[in-house]
C-alpha cells in the first residue's frame, strides 16, 4: 500500500477532510438550484439574476453608511433606487446628489454597470461565476441575449467583447470630460470622479446625475453635452449591432438585417424627434425661446437623443407644452435597439410592424426588406410585445391615477419613462406615496426585463403544440 493510500484510508485525514467538504455544499447547492433554473427556462434564469442584484445593491443602500445623514432609507426609498439604477432607468424619489453618501453613489454607479450588461448576459454571467465555466447551456443563454450576434462557439470571447467593449467606451467618455471639469474649478479626484459616473451613467442610458441641479449648468456646454449624447446613442444601439460594427466597419453590405435596421430607424427616430420638438418649443418662453438659435437646435437634438432612453434633461419636462410631452410619450415608448441599454418596445419592433403594414397595403404575401423576408414567427412576437407594453403602461397609469390624483398627462409621462426605462420625470416620481413608489419600481422591473422574457419566466413550463387545429379567418378591420 501506497504512503498516498494510507493517508486517504487513515480515519485521522478523513476527518479534517470532511469540514471542508461540508462547507462546499452551500456553493454546490447554489450551482445546482441555477442548472435547475436554467434547465426548465433561460428567462427564468434571468429574472432570478436581476431580482438577486436588486436585493443586493437595495440592502446596500439601505445601510446607514449610504445616506448623507447617516440613517437607514426607508424600504421603498432604497429598493426604488436599486431598481432605478440595476433597471438603467435613472428616475429617482430622494436626491442622487444631497441623500447619498460616496458610497451610496457608488452602490449606483456599479448597479448601473451591471444592469447595463443586459438580462440574459447577466444571467449567463451569473452561471459562469457559480459554475466556474461555460458550459454549453451557458453559452446559449449569452448567444440568446446577443440576438444569435455569433456562433456558438464564439460566445465565451463574444462575451468578452461585450465587456471590454463598455469599458472602452466608458473610459474614453470620461477622459473627453474629466479635462472640462477641471477647467470648471473642481478638484482633481472630484472631477475624475464626475467624468467616471457621467460615462457609465450615459452609455448605459440610465441618466443618474452626481450634481443636485443635474446637467442643466451646463446647457450650452458642447465639451459636456456632446460626449452625453454620444454615449448615449451608442448604448442605445445595442451590443449585437456594435459587434457587427466591429467586424465590419461601414460596409453596408456585410451589415445583418437587424444591423441596417436599428441604425436607419434610430437615425429616422433622432432626426425626426429633433425637428418636432424644435417645432413645439422654439417659441416657448419656459423652455428654449430666449435663447440663440445654435442653443436652440442643440436642446432639440440633445432632448431626441435622451428621450428615447437616456433620462438627462436640460429643461423642466414640466414646462413642456402638452404636446411635446406627448412626443416625448411616443418616443420613450418606442426606445432604443433590442439587447441594449436602452428601454421601450425597440426600434426594430416598430420597423417589423411598418414593413408588415407596407406589405399587406401593397397585397404581398411576404413582409420583404433589404432582399430578407422576414418570418412570421417574429411578428407574432412584435406584436405580443406592443400589446404588452401598451397593456402594461395602461394598467400602471390606471393605479397610479388611483393613488396620487395628478392629471393624467404627468401620470403617462412618467409611466411611460419608468416602462422604457428612460428616467424623464415631471417631478411625480418624488411626490408618490409609498405604494405608487412600487407600482412605479415593478414597471421599471417589467420595462428591463422585458415583455417577452417576463412572459417566459413566469411560465409554468415550456409548451410544444403536437397538432394543429383546421384554419379559419375572422373578419380583420
Amino acid at each position: 500500500m501506497t504512503q498516498s493510500q494510507s493517508r486517504s484510508l487513515d480515519p485521522a485525514s478523513w476527518q479534517t477532510v470532511q469540514p471542508e467538504q461540508g462547507g462546499l455544499w452551500i456553493f454546490t447547492g447554489i450551482r445546482d438550484f441555477i442548472d435547475n433554473i436554467a434547465n426548465s427556462s433561460p428567462a427564468r434564469l434571468a429574472l432570478t439574476a436581476y431580482v438577486v442584484a436588486i436585493l443586493l445593491f437595495t440592502g446596500l443602500l439601505s445601510l446607514p453608511a449610504a445616506s448623507a445623514d447617516g440613517a437607514v432609507t426607508p424600504i421603498h426609498q432604497a429598493l426604488f433606487t436599486a431598481v432605478s439604477s440595476v433597471c438603467v432607468t435613472g428616475l429617482t424619489v430622494v436626491s442622487t446628489a444631497t441623500h447619498w453618501t460616496f458610497f451610496g453613489q457608488l452602490v449606483i454607479l456599479v448597479g448601473i454597470f451591471v444592469g447595463g450588461l443586459g438580462t440574459l448576459t447577466l444571467a449567463s454571467l451569473l452561471a459562469l461565476m457559480v459554475s466556474k465555466r461555460l458550459g454549453v447551456r451557458g453559452k446559449l443563454i449569452a448567444q440568446e441575449a446577443m440576438n444569435n450576434a455569433g456562433r456558438l462557439g464564439e460566445v465565451g470571447t463574444l462575451l468578452r467583447i461585450v465587456i471590454s467593449t463598455s469599458v472602452t467606451i466608458e473610459a474614453v467618455l470620461a477622459i473627453a470630460m474629466i479635462p472640462r471639469f477641471l477647467t470648471l474649478g473642481e478638484d482633481f479626484w472630484q472631477a475624475v470622479w464626475h467624468g467616471v459616473f457621467y460615462s457609465i451613467s450615459s452609455f448605459n442610458n440610465a441618466g443618474f446625475t452626481p450634481h443636485s441641479d443635474g446637467i442643466v449648468p451646463y446647457e450650452t456646454d458642447l465639451w459636456i453635452l456632446v460626449p452625453l449624447m454620444l454615449g448615449v446613442f451608442l448604448g442605445s444601439l445595442g451590443f449585437p449591432v456594435m459587434l457587427v460594427l466591429r467586424r465590419h466597419g461601414l460596409n453596408w453590405r456585410k451589415w445583418s438585417l437587424h444591423t441596417k435596421l436599428t441604425i436607419q430607424v434610430s437615425l429616422i427616430l433622432l432626426i425626426a424627434g429633433a425637428v418636432l420638438w424644435a417645432l413645439m418649443e422654439w417659441d416657448n418662453t419656459n423652455t428654449i425661446a430666449n435663447m440663440s438659435v445654435g442653443d436652440k437646435i442643440t436642446h432639440s437634438i440633445f432632448a431626441s437623443v435622451m428621450t428615447r432612453s437616456g433620462g438627462f434633461n436640460l429643461v423642466d419636462q414640466g414646462h413642456m407644452d402638452s404636446t411635446t410631452r406627448l412626443l416625448s410619450d411616443a418616443l420613450m415608448f418606442a426606445g432604443g435597439g433590442s439587447a441594449s441599454t436602452a428601454g421601450g418596445i425597440k426600434v426594430t419592433t416598430i420597423a417589423v410592424m411598418f414593413l408588415a403594414i407596407v406589405a399587406e397595403a401593397r397585397g404581398d404575401d411576404d413582409v420583404k426588406v433589404y432582399g430578407r423576408t422576414i418570418p412570421e414567427g417574429t411578428m407574432r412576437v412584435a406584436i405580443s410585445v406592443i400589446v404588452a407594453g401598451a397593456t402594461l403602461v395602461c394598467v400602471s397609469a390606471f393605479l397610479l391615477l388611483a393613488i396620487s390624483g395628478a392629471s393624467l398627462d404627468r401620470v403617462l409621462f412618467e409611466t411611460i419613462s419608468a416602462f422604457a426605462t428612460v428616467g424623464l420625470s415631471t417631478n411625480l416620481s418624488a411626490e408618490l406615496p409609498p405604494a405608487g413608489v412600487y407600482v412605479l419600481a415593478a414597471l421599471m422591473f417589467a420595462g428591463r426585463i422585458g415583455t417577452i422574457t417576463l412572459a417566459s419566466a413566469l411560465a409554468l413550463r415550456q409548451r410544444r403544440q403536437l397538432f394543429h387545429y383546421p384554419e379559419e379567418r375572422p373578419i380583420i378591420g
